[in-house]
C-alpha cells in the first residue's frame, strides 16, 4: 500500500554538463505523492534538462533519481509505463491522424485508454480525424496532454505544458490537471509563467543558471521583508522593489525632495523577479541615485 506522505520524485546532487553550454549543478529537490508541484525557470534554466534526466533520457554525470520510488535508470521502462510526460515542444509522425497517434500512446503502455481519450479530446476540442501536420502548434500541444494523461498516470511530469494554448484551453488544461490530482495524481509542472505556479501549484522549486536557488511552499515564497516602493520626485515616477530596512528607506525619502510616495508588499511575481537578478542589483536601493 501507498504511504500518503512518500516521495514520489527524489533528486540528489544531479549534475549533467554539456561541456561549454550550461546544464544542470547539483541539483537536489523531493516531491511528495499528491502534491502538484511547480519547477519555476526562465528559458534556458535547466527546467528541460532536469526533467528528461528524470525520465532516463538524457545520461547524467553525477548523481542519484528515484521516481515512483524506483531508480530512474535502472527502471525507466517501468516508471515510464506509470508516469504521464508531456515535452515542452509537441514531436509526432506528421502524416498519421490524430486519433492513430492516440491509440499509439496506449498501446505503448498495453492499456485500453479510448473511454478516457475520448473524454479529454472533448473537453480541449481535439478533432481526432486530422493528420498531426495540419494541425496548429496549439492543436498538437492539446494532442500531447491527452498523450499525457490518458491513461490516468501517477505522475504527470509536464513540461511548460500551456505555452502555445489560448486562454480558454488553459483554463481547460488546469481544471483537468486538478481533477487528476484530486483523484491521487502527482503532478510535476515546469513552468517560466509564474501566475501558473502562483495558481496551481503548492509547493515549488527556482531554478537558475542550472542551479536550485530556493525551494519552499508557494506560500512561504510569496512572503518577504521586500516592499513595493512607487515615489514621484520631480514629476518623474519610479518603481522598484526594496529590500532593505525599512527605517533606512524613510531615512532616505526624508531626505530627499519626494512629492508622493506608496510602499506597499510586493505581489508574488516581483518576489520572484527579484531572485532572478544579481545579488549586486538587488541590494538595498538606499544611494540616491538608484532610488
Amino acid at each position: 500500500m501507498t504511504h500518503e506522505r512518500e516521495n514520489i520524485i527524489e533528486i540528489k546532487n544531479l549534475t549533467k554538463s554539456y561541456g561549454k553550454k550550461r546544464g544542470v549543478k547539483a541539483i537536489s529537490l523531493s516531491v511528495r505523492q499528491g502534491d502538484i508541484f511547480g519547477f519555476l525557470g526562465q528559458n534556458g534554466a535547466g527546467k528541460s534538462t532536469t526533467i528528461r534526466s528524470m525520465l532516463g533520457l538524457l545520461h547524467y554525470q553525477e548523481g542519484e533519481i528515484r521516481i515512483l520510488q524506483m531508480d530512474a535508470v535502472k527502471n525507466q521502462n517501468e516508471i515510464l509505463r506509470q508516469v504521464g510526460y508531456m515535452p515542452s515542444e509537441a514531436m509526432f509522425y506528421p502524416s498519421m491522424k490524430v486519433k492513430e497517434v492516440i491509440s499509439f500512446a496506449a498501446r505503448a503502455r498495453k492499456t485500453d485508454c479510448s473511454k478516457e481519450a475520448a473524454r479529454l479530446c472533448e473537453v480541449l476540442k481535439v478533432d481526432e480525424e486530422k493528420k498531426i501536420e495540419e494541425l496548429s502548434l496549439g492543436n498538437r500541444k492539446k494532442v500531447s496532454i491527452v498523450c499525457a494523461m490518458q491513461h490516468r498516470p501517477r505522475l504527470l511530469i509536464l513540461d511548460e505544458p500551456t505555452s502555445g494554448l489560448d486562454p480558454l484551453m488553459q483554463e481547460a488544461f488546469f481544471e483537468l490537471l486538478l481533477e487528476y490530482n484530486r483523484q491521487g495524481t502527482t503532478c510535476f509542472l515546469s513552468s517560466h509563467v509564474l501566475s501558473e505556479v502562483k495558481n496551481y501549484c503548492r509547493h515549488a522549486a527556482i531554478i537558475k543558471e542550472g542551479a536550485i536557488i530556493r525551494t519552499d511552499t508557494v506560500e512561504n515564497l510569496s512572503k518577504s521583508d521586500a516592499r513595493y516602493v512607487k515615489l514621484t520626485r520631480g514629476g518623474q515616477k519610479r518603481e522598484f522593489v526594496y529590500t532593505g530596512k525599512i527605517n533606512a528607506l524613510l531615512h532616505e525619502l526624508a531626505n530627499m525632495q519626494v512629492e508622493d510616495v506608496l510602499i506597499e508588499e510586493p505581489s508574488l511575481d516581483e518576489i520572484f523577479r527579484h531572485y532572478y537578478e544579481d545579488k549586486e542589483s538587488g541590494a538595498d536601493m538606499q544611494k540616491e541615485g538608484q532610488i
